[in-house]
């Protein structure tokens, strides 16, 4: 089922599509990043956390282990839920809950009395978590010209890396130095509460999801709002281009909450489906692999745990190269063959790292390993979104993150299991299989997206340019 966008919305794709990038375009790349950020600081903070509450609570095993699970439990649902939300409700409410969630839930933990309010509100939190990591980018990519999506959806994903290197420093600075630093580190992620404040104040509605809705007057007095910004940064707003044929354009109907889990497997869709659950599952697999057991891994090759807590923040820092490297190549290689070389030479890292002879060999390899799995990330992140129509882009975006999840949660507990029999070399020599897999999948199986609008990469419905005689001036999409 389809529904004809009419001439003025049309002309508002168009009318985004040739704003020059600029300062507004900055301040959403900001806003979104900053949610990620947080939730990047909080999704590696547990780590930092557990030595200060097992023995507050005297923790067995089997409790330490579903802590330090909760927050991917509740990601998987917050992603998986965030999607079906964000399309059926919009983007800018799913964005404004999920941050409010993800808030309260970590002040509750950091107030938490016993461990079981501690584990329960570190899945809640998650939830938020979860959910703000799928909607952003599908939020953010609906904004961005086409010449320029890779670059900033690229971008706003390297704020995570920002927010691990953050959890670093809270984890170092205050749980060690305080007598309950672990719950004023807690505290310390709760504060985006205050970018509550802000976002209600100046964060706008997708204007493509307004189109997708039939909200044609809010879709314009977004684009309104958008292009005045451009104005008054001092850069000219060209003028709508003329297209050369007049035609009528259609795009998917939108589905009822929870079908564009199965419209993903129909119409053209199914075979991008697959591609990027594999994809997805592959470098979360190999990502959650390596960070969660590279301090013990390096200390079975007799390397003390001071030195290996050192190589594993040098390793850590090099996620943040790495996510930008690959945002600034998504607009120059196109996000199928950016991800597709930083899976190989993530793959080539890793055997190079199972086979290092030396400390040095060990720390250069697993440097080059982390730079490459997170300028994936930064090419995955741009490309998840742009492969759906906006009808169920966010189903889209939300279920390939929470299917990636299943591997990120398999991953440590797989390799723990295995390690006694296939070794150092065995893990590093699976973490390559898994990046080499999704290399062959998008090479041979991906959609080139690079200058393509987000409309024009409908596999059923290609949108056609309006005639001159269709472009009404500013203003006239209310009218509408």
């Amino acid at each position: 089922m389809t529904v004809e966008i009419p001439a003025a919305g049309r002309t508002l794709l168009d009318r985004l599509e040739r704003l020059p990038l600029s300062r507004p375009h900055f301040v959403l790349l900001l806003m979104g990043g900053l949610g990620i950020a947080f939730d990047g600081m909080d999704g590696s903070l547990v780590s930092y956390l557990l030595p200060a509450v097992k023995p507050l609570w005297h923790l067995a095993p089997w409790q330490i282990g579903l802590i330090g699970s909760s927050l991917l439990i509740g990601i998987l649902i917050g992603a998986l839920t965030a999607g079906i939300v964000g399309d059926a409700i919009g983007r800018r409410k799913v964005m404004m809950y999920a941050l409010a969630l993800y808030c309260a839930a970590t002040l509750i933990a950091a107030f938490a009395p016993s461990w079981e309010i501690f584990f329960s509100a570190r899945i809640v939190a998650g939830i938020g978590v979860g959910a703000e990591a799928a909607i952003i980018p599908a939020f953010i990519a609906e904004f961005i010209p086409a010449r320029s999506r890779g670059l900033l959806v690229g971008a706003v994903a390297g704020f995570f890396s920002a927010g691990y290197v953050a959890s670093a420093l809270l984890g170092r600075l205050f749980v060690p130095t305080f007598d309950h630093g672990w719950r004023i580190a807690q505290i310390v992620t709760a504060l985006p509460v205050l970018m509550l404040l802000w976002w209600r104040r100046s964060l706008p509605e997708s204007p493509r999801w307004l189109i997708q809705q039939g909200r044609y007057a809010e879709a314009g007095e977004v684009v309104d709002a958008l292009e005045d910004a451009v104005r008054a940064t001092g850069k000219d707003v060209p003028p709508v281009p003329a297209p050369s044929i007049e035609t009528t354009v259609s795009v998917p109907r939108s589905p009822k909450p929870g079908a564009g889990l199965v419209l993903m497997w129909r119409d053209g869709l199914a075979r991008r489906t697959a591609v990027l659950w594999l994809l997805w599952i592959s470098i979360t697999f190999a990502f959650f692999g390596f960070f969660t057991w590279i301090p013990s891994l390096l200390v079975e090759r007799d390397l003390t745990i001071s030195k290996s807590l050192t190589y594993a923040l040098l390793i850590t820092l090099a996620q943040i190269p790495g996510y930008y490297s690959g945002a600034y190549l998504n607009e120059r290689l196109d996000r199928k063959w950016t991800i597709a070389s930083y899976l190989t030479a993530g793959a080539i890292s890793a055997f190079l790292l199972a086979n290092a002879s030396n400390n040095g060999q060990l720390l250069a390899c697993g440097i080059l390993l982390s730079f490459f799995m997170n300028g994936t990330y930064a090419g995955l992140y741009a490309y998840t979104p742009e492969v759906y129509p906006t009808a169920i882009r966010a189903t889209g975006m939300g279920t390939a993150s929470a299917v990636g999840r299943l591997g990120g949660i398999s991953a440590p507990i797989l390799i723990g299991v295995l390690f006694t029999s296939i070794g150092f070399l065995g893990v590093f020599s699976m973490i390559a299989a898994a990046l080499l897999l999704g290399a062959v999948a998008i090479l041979t199986l991906g959609l080139s997206t690079r200058g393509r609008r987000l409309e024009d990469l409908d596999p059923e419905q290609p949108v056609a340019q309006p005639s001159a005689a269709m472009l009404p001036e500013r203003g006239a999409a209310a009218a509408n």
